[in-house]
């Protein structure tokens, strides 16, 4: 998956935005009654351990640890998941100075568990939540921000 947006803002107000967990939840959608447990505060950093609890399939509350891998600041951000729903989870953040304020690009490769029942799931549902959840982080930051 890969996702870009430009937002009309600075790219040290796009990292100090995105770079701070505690924002994850207002960029999800509440039918994931996402929360995040636990996280380092200040500066992120490699290493840095992230607890949410989620509910994405069925209904089904779940816990996920994210760490973050690689930082360069100002440029990208690497998270990987450590446990949660996903066989493997690795979500790079990337960041770049445009014509009209910042460019956001998200580049994302995941797996589902469970082999073909696995890829049945992804196909029937979770490929579909990850837009429906991209497409929301969209509007609620083009609110937030501008277009």
């Amino acid at each position: 998956m890969d996702e870009t947006q430009v937002l009309p803002i600075s790219l040290d107000v796009a990292w100090d935005f995105f770079s701070d967990p505690a924002n994850l939840e207002e960029i999800t959608p509440p039918w994931l009654k996402f929360s995040i447990q636990s996280h380092d505060e200040g500066e992120m950093y490699p290493g840095m351990l992230i607890r949410y609890k989620v509910t994405a399939l069925f209904g089904i509350p779940m816990n996920w640890i994210t760490e973050i891998t690689q930082v360069r600041e100002g440029e990208y951000f690497i998270d990987e998941q450590r446990f949660g729903p996903y066989r493997f989870w690795y979500h790079q953040h990337h960041f770049s100075e445009v014509e009209n304020g910042t460019k956001i690009r998200d580049i994302l490769h995941y797996g589902l568990p469970f082999g073909i029942i696995g890829r049945i799931v992804h196909a029937v549902k979770v490929k579909g939540q990850l837009r429906e959840i991209f497409e929301y982080r969209h509007r609620i930051l083009r609110e937030r921000f501008g277009e």
